[in-house]
């Protein structure tokens, strides 16, 4: 079986590559095609997965429109080379549109309700739509609802072992309170009309938090001089570990509020439209705390920043619902090989001698 899988964004290469190590230990052959975008080749290179390169996408609405037509047409010509029995990738239009027009099955995962666009130009082209079963979208008939996360793709203990070494690199010693603070730069397609925190708010925050623990910020655009002191400089490959031993995870990106929450960190989360999983993640487990953008919103979150990070016993009390969230929620990777395997009845059983060459833990 062939599987032609498209990276979007950088999370996207975490929720596909462990997928794609199990289908390959099967016999399967996977191709990754990416785009240019932030880290993402980067994670694709340090994880030794070949991939082609559909070059960088655009900003504005013309510009991804036009990006549209480029992106659709490069994924042709890969395709047509590939021959791909099965398009798989995270909510975006390209690989979708694409198989239509092969007639070939379009897998599709997503979590953002509010990438509405992204909706209209993938669903009605896609032959399934997997979400969590917290997504509060109805997308008919082709959604299917499981019980788990994205996060857990790649931060299922199956997957993930937390590293202490990263205090050393951070030159925090042991019991030492840090926060690691996100900021993003609001420029994906599904961010159009938001503005995130303020700069004042944000200098605010730094600066309350900092009363209380060590302070790292990681910011995709740049920052003011008095704030950029706190830019945490680690191996970009070892932001889940600084989350996990973290004390608290502050900002504006819903897949790091996640990912803390999957971890046993608490976790602020600002955004005007939020999401189902934060919700639930709020909701069912108390581990994410969502707030608006809106200037007393702001003022909240920072308040309840503090209030978490002066209260001592919680930490101990967090890092349990990690064990909660694990033996509630499904293991999003194995799930996944499950409904891809369903397009390939005649799949033989996997050799366990092809299964043992297999590592999944990140080292």
């Amino acid at each position: 079986m062939k599987i032609l899988i498209d990276i979007n964004h950088p999370a996207h290469v975490h929720y596909f590559r462990n997928f794609s190590k199990i289908m390959e230990a099967k016999g399967h052959t996977v191709l990754f095609v990416s785009r240019d975008k932030e880290m993402a080749q980067r994670l694709l290179n340090l994880y030794q997965i070949s991939y082609i390169s559909r070059g960088k996408g655009k900003n504005g609405k013309i510009g991804k429109f036009l990006y549209l037509l480029y992106a659709d047409y490069k994924l042709l010509q890969i395709a047509s080379s590939f021959k791909p029995d099965l398009f798989l990738n995270f909510l975006h239009p390209y690989p979708s549109q694409v198989a239509a027009l092969l007639g070939k099955p379009s897998l599709v995962f997503s979590d953002t309700e509010h990438a509405v666009m992204h909706h209209k130009l993938t669903v009605p082209f896609a032959t399934k739509v997997f979400t969590p079963a917290c997504y509060r979208t109805n997308l008919g008939e082709k959604q299917v609802r499981f019980k788990g996360y994205m996060e857990l793709a790649y931060l299922h203990p199956a997957y993930y072992r937390p590293n202490p070494e990263i205090l050393k690199l951070l030159r925090v010693k042991e019991g030492e309170k840090y926060v690691i603070v996100r900021f993003v730069s609001w420029a994906a397609a599904h961010d159009f009309d938001h503005t995130g925190m303020s700069l004042a708010n944000k200098r605010k925050a730094v600066h309350a938090l900092s009363k209380l623990a060590r302070v790292f910020i990681t910011s995709e655009s740049q920052l003011p001089e008095d704030l950029e002191q706190h830019r945490i400089s680690i191996p970009f490959d070892k932001m889940h570990d600084a989350i996990y031993y973290s004390s608290l995870l502050f900002g504006e990106s819903a897949t790091m509020a996640s990912e803390a929450a999957v971890l046993g960190t608490p976790s602020i989360f600002m955004d005007n439209d939020g999401r189902g999983y934060t919700d639930d993640e709020e909701s069912r487990y108390g581990i994410v705390f969502n707030f608006s953008e809106s200037e007393k919103d702001q003022q909240s979150a920072i308040e309840r920043a503090i209030c978490i990070l002066e209260d001592e016993g919680s930490q101990i009390e967090f890092k349990k619902v990690r064990d909660r969230i694990v033996s509630e929620c499904i293991d999003t990777t194995e799930f996944m090989v499950g409904q891809v395997l369903q397009y390939n009845p005649d799949q033989e059983p996997v050799r366990a001698e092809n299964l043992a060459k297999v590592s999944l833990i990140d080292n």
